[in-house]
């Protein structure tokens, strides 16, 4: 034995190891190439290539699902909020000066901002719950965080390129423009004098830009909704709070670093100069890290396909009625033994004295004190009332052979027909998301024009044009700072939530974000830009985990509705997760929507842009009142 360790060592027990190695493979391909059968033809020999399919792998399979996850696994399951993050700072920050810049005006500026919600409104909802009945082998929630993905990398690329491509269809660049269009021969000089005097147009750049910023503003949103899903469906429920404050983290993080991209001037570095400045150097960088970030993310854990989901569900309703069936059966011809032995092997006469003998021998239960309930108490566990049949075994009939599969058209109805609790949660979260859309889409107009008094169609070079630009990049540093807050809250916001309840965290957190944008119209100054921010990224904080944690947590105990006295109110007709959350997550589309429509009309009519600002202080209080309407069970 001790020659044999001998032998392995150095270098030769390094070849003696990789010889073993190369002998278990061999055996392995001789026993895999054993079993083709050649007897089934070429069918045969595919299915054998292919391997066993997928649906004849179990939940056992998928066992990762059912553990609770570490925070390095939270963190590559939501990476790709961090992405989406970074492109919508990009989008937040830079869209309304280049719209700006090329000849747009504020009023038809804000319209702008209504084409991807009017869009997303309804099809938001909608994909939620196609994603609820997906039956993609890859699962429900992947094959629609990628397809939006895409869209998103198209809107990157549109956007800082669409002015350029504009003058590649024939739009003509301002005079005294450093940019090149190639001319054919001219003439005579007199052609030459009208060309330069022709005036600028950029009716194709705003046509391209207006589309990158559509796919780039509708497919960031939608995509929240499947990625958020996807790390629901990947969790336990005991992780869900741990999974939703990673996931606003990440949020956070992906903001912060995305508007400190912009917040650096690129036109004074070497990568601004070979990206071709300051525009292109920021969207190129971020759409890099997009990248990255969806790759993690879809390659984190595998879903369970919907097929193997519902077949597991139908064997273990099967199995119930069986053994519901089996047991009816014991206790009838317990029922019947009993009264046999009674009849011919009983030494009592009397009836009642044989039951009084059976029944010295009964477990009786214990006698359980309930609870005192306070008036208006919601209980930990509703109490749902006990009932003899199960109403799942009852769906399928006498004859057990209905497989249980709820149609798209349900979970469709289930959209416009919601209990009141979502309503609520719905409600809340369009407030607050109208608050942080004003802070969000306009800010760094507000500081170019209001804190720094820039203008942003004076002309190139001039004073305030100067300063414009430099309080659009002083306000992407504060949008960096309410990213960072949003990150440093997160961080928080759970153990606050087992502390103070969600009540309060919910409704204190709105109350802060609308102090601190009161504060910030009224000094209007760079300070307040870094300070006031950092209530932003609590409002960003809430919004970004409350509403679906509460999604959440109705699922988790199928309670959408309760009484008076605080029991539950069985729900009927069928409710998705997915479905769920896409309409709670569509309410950023219905926002942004009445925003655009009213807030240019808003700008004009007070001349200031501090109005946006003085705006998102009132429906954060609106948002703070509806949030006293929620249910929140025991959380």
């Amino acid at each position: 034995m001790v020659d044999k360790l001998h032998e392995y060592e150095g270098f030769a027990g390094r070849v003696h190891d990789v010889r073993d190695k190369v002998k278990e493979k061999w055996e392995v391909w001789k026993e895999w190439k054993n079993g083709i059968p050649l007897d089934q033809g070429i069918e045969g020999v595919l299915n054998h290539l292919r391997g066993p399919p997928k649906l004849e792998r179990t939940l056992d399979d998928y066992a990762h699902i059912y553990r609770k996850k570490t925070r390095g696994e939270l963190v590559r399951v939501s990476a790709a909020v961090m992405g989406i993050e970074f492109s919508y700072a990009a989008e937040t920050a830079f869209v309304s000066p280049t719209l700006l810049k090329i000849g747009v005006d504020h009023q038809h500026m804000t319209l702008v901002w209504a084409l991807s919600p009017l869009i997303g409104f309804f099809v938001t909802p909608i994909l939620g719950s196609l994603s609820d009945r997906c039956r993609s082998k890859h699962g429900r929630r992947r094959p629609f965080i990628l397809l939006l993905a895409i869209g998103v990398l198209i809107g990157l690329i549109l956007v800082p390129n669409g002015e350029d491509m504009g003058y590649a269809f024939g739009d003509t660049p301002p005079i005294g423009s450093n940019y090149t269009v190639p001319l054919g021969h001219r003439t005579t000089a007199k052609q030459m004098k009208e060309d330069t005097v022709k005036p600028p147009s950029h009716s194709w750049g705003i046509f391209f830009t207006i589309l990158g910023t559509v796919l780039l503003d509708f497919d960031a949103d939608a995509c929240q909704s499947p990625a958020r899903a996807y790390l629901l469906d990947v969790t336990t429920p005991e992780d869900h709070a741990k999974g939703l404050s990673t996931f606003t983290i990440m949020a956070g993080l992906g903001g912060f670093m995305g508007y400190g991209l912009g917040g650096i001037n690129w036109d004074a570095t070497a990568i601004g100069v070979m990206l071709g400045g300051h525009l292109h150097a920021t969207f190129t960088l971020i759409t890099i890290i997009f990248i990255i970030c969806v790759f993690c993310t879809i390659t984190s854990f595998k879903e369970i396909p919907l097929e193997l989901l519902e077949r597991q569900e139908y064997q273990q309703i099967q199995e119930q009625k069986t053994l519901g069936e089996d047991k009816e059966d014991d206790q009838k011809e317990s029922d019947k033994i009993t009264t046999e032995e009674s009849a011919s092997y009983g030494t009592l006469d009397n009836e009642q004295e044989v039951a009084t003998r059976k029944d010295e021998f009964v477990l009786k239960p214990l006698p359980v004190q309930n609870p005192e309930r306070r008036p208006g108490q919601i209980p930990i566990v509703p109490d749902v009332p006990t009932q003899e049949t199960n109403y799942m075994k009852q769906d399928l009939g006498e004859s057990g052979d209905a497989n249980p599969k709820a149609t798209l058209q349900e979970y469709l109805l289930s959209i416009v027909y919601m209990p009141h609790s979502l309503r609520m949660v719905c409600l809340t979260n369009l407030f607050c998301w109208m608050a942080h859309v004003c802070y969000s889409l306009y800010f760094t107009d507000f500081v170019g024009e209001a804190v720094y008094g820039g203008n942003p169609q004076a002309p190139e070079g001039s004073k305030e044009r100067e300063l414009y630009e430099s309080g659009v990049r002083f306000g992407c540093w504060g949008m960096s700072m309410y990213s960072l807050s949003c990150s440093c809250y997160s961080l928080i916001i759970e153990k606050l939530i087992e502390r103070y309840k969600a009540r309060r965290v919910y409704i204190c957190g709105l109350l802060f974000y609308s102090t601190g944008m009161m504060m910030m119209a009224l000094t209007k100054h760079p300070v307040g830009v870094i300070i006031f921010s950092w209530t932003a990224g609590v409002m960003y904080s809430t919004l970004f985990t409350m509403p679906y944690l509460l999604v959440a947590h109705y699922h988790a105990s199928s309670t959408f509705e309760v009484t008076a006295e605080g029991e539950a109110i069985q729900s009927e007709g069928v409710r998705g997760l997915g479905t769920d959350v896409a309409i709670v997550s569509s309410m950023v589309f219905l926002a942004q929507f009445l925003l655009s429509c009213c807030l240019g009309t808003i700008v004009s009519k007070s001349g200031t842009t501090t109005a946006v600002v003085c705006v998102a202080s009132t429906l954060a209080a609106c948002g703070a009142i509806s949030a006293t309407q929620i249910m929140y069970l025991d959380l």
